[in-house]
């Protein structure tokens, strides 16, 4: 059911609009983090002194196994997309200035996000795709079932074939 509510907001995103629920916050890296930070040309995982550094002085819990980050000479932008909404942070090399924002996209994005699997869990991931087989399961078993009660039922087959063709003529002349 909810496979299919989802389904529906996806096809009709103009009818749950909502504006995002952001928050941003500006703190200061101290100045020795600053310029050891200086020092170091973009390594592959982010330096355990500016994790700890991020998760001790913010108001924010930052999920560091599952961001993304690039490193250039100017900033360090580490990103967090998740399950509707995204949170980033981007720290100037120059000034040592951390900008942080967090975004909400609300319920429905959340449940669109979930539809979709995008920026979830690879549990959620295989979960969908569990769900799909047994989806699948579901209806080349219930064409078997078909088959066997067909022949009590003369229109099973009118009906069946309809509800395949009535959507492919709708796609193959306004898709």
């Amino acid at each position: 059911m909810l496979f299919a509510i989802t389904g529906i907001t996806l096809n009709h995103p103009q009818w749950f609009e909502s504006e995002a629920d952001t928050f941003e916050a500006v703190y200061q890296l101290d100045n020795e983090l600053h310029q050891q930070l200086n020092q170091i040309e973009a390594p592959d995982t982010l330096p355990e002194e500016l994790t700890r550094w991020i998760n001790q002085n913010t108001d924010h819990q930052f999920n560091f196994k599952r961001s993304q980050f690039e490193w250039s000479s100017y900033e360090i932008y580490i990103q967090q997309p998740f399950a509707g909404g995204d949170r980033w942070m981007s720290i100037d090399m120059d000034t040592g200035e951390v900008l942080y924002s967090n975004s909400d996209r609300g319920v429905v994005a959340w449940l669109n996000d979930l539809h979709k699997g995008r920026n979830t869990s690879t549990v959620w991931i295989v979960f969908i795709d569990i769900f799909a087989i047994a989806t699948l399961v579901f209806c080349v078993t219930g064409l078997f079932l078909l088959q066997i009660h067909s022949k009590r039922r003369p229109s099973t087959w009118y009906i069946t074939a309809a509800g395949l063709l009535i959507p492919a003529i709708l796609l193959f002349i306004y898709g």
